[in-house]
């Protein structure tokens, strides 16, 4: 592994501790030797977690697009930033950048993308780890509600066990670099349509 996408808000959160998390992450993966691919921006837990990463002497790499340059404000301090047309070329970019995924606390934006790229992995359109960083449990209930959806035939387990969730970016770290993709599909075992 080289790279590692965070997915996470532009809001700072409630609480100081979603800070602290995206700045130990950012700093985790430049100590790792791993460069931060992310979203761009400067504001919220996607500006502490790059600049962290910055700080630890980690290369970073942002992808933006052009709508949303004025509105998270693009982080100028970069090893690079790309300006993309669209969201979608954006999400496309990160998924091309990175080798792991890690969504942080963050809103609607932030378990799209992650969301996405669990999706895509569970297609097999590639073999790379996704996870949540779980800090103060923020992502308690949806691990219930991915388990509940397994237990509703909905997801089967093997695709389940894609997503890591951790509590600690060490943790993450190693999770995500010691990753196998499960050897199954989503569709093996369906009748024929």
């Amino acid at each position: 592994m080289r790279s590692v996408a965070v997915f996470c808000g532009t809001s700072p959160g409630a609480d100081p501790a979603y800070m602290a998390a995206a700045r130990a992450m950012g700093a985790a993966i430049a100590g790792r030797g791993l460069a931060l691919v992310y979203g761009g921006a400067k504001i919220g837990l996607m500006g502490a977690v790059a600049d962290a990463a910055l700080a630890a002497g980690g290369e970073v790499f942002g992808v933006l697009p052009v709508a949303l340059m004025d509105r998270e404000g693009a982080h100028e301090g970069l090893t690079k930033l790309e300006i993309t047309p669209s969201m979608h070329e954006r999400k496309a970019r990160i998924a091309e950048l990175a080798d792991g995924f890690v969504a942080l606390p963050g809103g609607v934006g932030t378990m799209e993308e992650i969301f996405e790229i669990w999706t895509w992995g569970q297609l097999g359109f590639h073999a790379k780890p996704a996870g949540f960083l779980n800090v103060l449990g923020y992502f308690d209930h949806l691990r219930a509600f991915v388990d509940h959806a397994v237990g509703e035939a909905f997801l089967k387990a093997p695709h389940r066990d894609m997503l890591v969730f951790k509590s600690e970016s060490g943790e993450m770290l190693d999770a995500l670099a010691a990753y196998k993709a499960p050897v199954t599909e989503k569709w093996i075992g369906r009748p024929e349509l």
